[in-house]
């Protein structure tokens, strides 16, 4: 019963988290009942676009290429690659006199899986802005 105790704290938080926002929420809409729309539509002034306290200039802008977005997440896959793998080079040594061969092996498994990763993505021509 000890261990269920400790919870208790984030219990209580959760639930004041949840009737916090629950109010707000009740709040608002019996606010914006009494003091605003009585039909439940919104005006069109509301719905225009906002920025700065300026009205906007022109449309919005357009449409960019799916290929920026995959080359941002293919950089960000081989840049947590390095977030991996610079702890582990840091400490090797340290780590060579527990047992060696595990560890290496354990590293160039990770390397081999992003090297698939990386050949999937070459081959089909992830980084060839053109396409």
């Amino acid at each position: 019963m000890d261990e269920l105790q400790q919870y208790l704290p984030v219990l209580m938080l959760v639930f004041v988290a949840v009737a916090f926002a629950a109010g707000n929420l009740a709040l608002s809409w019996l606010l914006g009942r009494r003091f605003g729309m009585r039909t439940g539509r919104i005006a069109a002034s509301k719905d225009t676009p906002y920025e700065c306290g300026m009205a906007s200039e022109g449309g919005a802008p357009g449409r960019m290429s799916i290929k920026f977005y995959l080359v941002a997440m293919l950089f960000i896959l081989f840049d947590i690659e390095v977030v991996f793998l610079y702890p582990w080079a840091v400490v090797y040594r340290e780590m060579l006199a527990s047992d060696a061969a595990v560890i290496f092996g354990a590293m160039l498994s990770f390397v081999g899986v992003l090297l698939v990763g990386y050949i999937y993505a070459l081959k089909n021509h992830a980084f060839d802005w053109k396409r």
